[in-house]
């Protein structure tokens, strides 16, 4: 039988990744003395943001998530991240083996919002494990599950997202809209010989901004462009 903790040793960025990426360096340690042939990995990466204080300047970034500060004691709970995987090639005693987490900076997603709203400090971590060990056993391999209550807490820097974030998409963000929205705003820009999307937003903007300096109690608009 093995007995196998984990522990995160660093968390950063991939910066030649085609596509998003961080990188956690796990250390894997065997304490039985047995010899591990290979580990099919899974992990559940969770943000526990109850682990950490905040900036009003964050709590601010934060409402839509966890609502007015008063109720955090009960909105600011766990939330699962992604899950990943990996092989961790055959070892005795310990190891130190990366695992791909791949990102997202789509607001739509909980963590992206959550990390887009951090300042500074750390974003505190919980990996879950799980998967299959492979041993040598008495006739071949031996098979073995890694037990469910393995995991390993981490701190990683706000910095390495933020690093990650303006390395990918350099002064920009992702928002998802209806193709009747995305028309719509189509139509907005060329009637107006604007040059860009963003041109055809700061525009939109500008008259909400006027708007709302006349009416101060004037709502938002939705599904239409004011002209």
């Amino acid at each position: 039988m093995t007995d196998l903790s984990f522990s995160v040793v660093d968390v950063f960025s991939e910066p030649y990744a085609v596509a998003p990426q961080l990188t956690a360096r796990l250390r894997v340690e065997e304490s039985e003395g047995t010899t591990v042939h290979a580990i099919a990995l899974r992990c559940q990466v969770r943000i526990e943001p109850q682990r950490r204080s905040y900036t009003s300047e964050e709590q601010g970034g934060l409402g839509d998530q966890f609502g007015d500060r008063d109720r955090w004691h009960d909105t600011l709970r766990p939330f699962q991240w992604m899950q990943a995987h990996t092989t961790v090639p055959g070892f005795t005693g310990a190891t130190d083996v990366d695992l791909a987490l791949p990102a997202t900076y789509d607001f739509e997603v909980t963590a992206s919002k959550y990390l887009h709203a951090l300042r500074d400090g750390d974003v505190p971590l919980l990996l879950l494990f799980s998967g299959t060990v492979f041993t040598r056993g008495t006739t071949g391999f031996g098979v073995e599950q890694v037990p469910w209550d393995r995991e390993a807490r981490c701190a990683m820097p706000v910095a390495v997202w933020r690093d990650l974030v303006r390395h990918h998409y350099p002064d920009t963000g992702w928002l998802r809209l209806r193709h009747d929205q995305v028309a719509a705003l189509g139509r907005y820009k060329a009637e107006r010989g604007l040059a860009t999307w963003e041109d055809a937003v700061d525009a939109l903007l500008a008259a909400r901004t006027r708007d709302t300096t006349l009416d101060p109690g004037a709502g938002p608009v939705v599904g239409e462009a004011r002209t």
